[in-house]
């Protein structure tokens, strides 16, 4: 398999994969999606909110705020040492009192540490009126989205197999009178061999190919050749996010191996 680092900066991420199969960047896919753990607010105090929405309506936002997540620095609480007391090394706490009227934010919770202020800072909670005021207490720990969608980190991760375009070789005039009718550049002919500049205009491709009825042209995919890209919701940027799939793929075919050598 080669792997090759398209984009990866920020909360993007773009690899392209060759000589691979679906089933394997399926499963990255999904251990993305279920089994990537992030920090998420899951136990929240509420001292006194006088504010337009109840307490469960608040608690359901709080919940859905990206928290900053360190995973080396954490555990999951139910395997920590403090045995889900919550010590630093499992437990985030935040604190949140406003009075002002107007509009409070993401970031307006306070960390109990600055390494763990919110960077998604202008999400809102709720809005303020006149004499109303929220204060609270929150505590934020590690989870998957395979128990609750709160704790999902990457935003629909998805795939692209390269296109493959064949034509029949004594249509080749029909094949030049096609490019010259659709917009230019979208595709080429090279070496008698058609090659699209651009795999995200496949769909403008497929378009022309039906209006103008052109059935000496086919379309296929190759299921050896992938192009694979996610975003995250700022939790993890999409290095680390990459990374600590890659390392829980690892260890479930490695586990899925010892298991075969037990039943030899």
């Amino acid at each position: 398999m080669k792997v090759k680092i398209i984009e990866l900066k920020g909360n993007k991420g773009v690899i392209r994969l060759e000589d691979t199969g679906v089933y394997f960047v399926n499963a990255l896919r999904r251990a993305m999606l279920a089994e990537l753990p992030k920090l998420a607010i899951d136990n929240v105090i509420i001292y006194d909110n006088t504010s337009p929405l109840f307490d469960e309506i608040i608690s359901h936002r709080l919940g859905l705020i990206p928290i900053p997540t360190d995973l080396r620095l954490l555990t999951f609480r139910d395997k920590c040492k403090c045995e889900g007391k919550g010590c630093p090394n499992c437990t985030v706490r935040y604190t949140l009192s406003k009075e002002e009227e107007g509009l409070v934010y993401s970031g307006d919770l306070q960390p109990e540490h600055e390494s763990y202020a919110i960077k998604e800072d202008k999400i809102p909670i709720v809005e303020l009126g006149k004499d109303q005021r929220i204060i609270l207490e929150v505590e934020a720990v590690l989870g998957v989205s395979g128990k609750h969608a709160k704790w999902q980190t990457v935003l629909a991760p998805t795939y692209k197999m390269d296109a493959i375009i064949d034509f029949d070789k004594k249509n080749i005039d029909d094949v030049k009178d096609f490019i010259k009718e659709i917009p230019e550049g979208l595709i080429e002919l090279k070496s008698n061999k058609l090659e699209i500049k651009d795999i995200n205009k496949l769909p403008v491709l497929e378009s022309y190919i039906d209006k103008k009825k052109a059935d000496f042209i086919t379309l296929s995919r190759d299921p050896t050749n992938i192009t694979f890209s996610f975003e995250t919701d700022g939790s993890l940027n999409a290095k680390d996010a990459l990374k600590e799939s890659i390392e829980i793929l690892a260890k479930k075919y490695d586990e899925f191996g010892k298991l075969l050598k037990k039943l030899k």
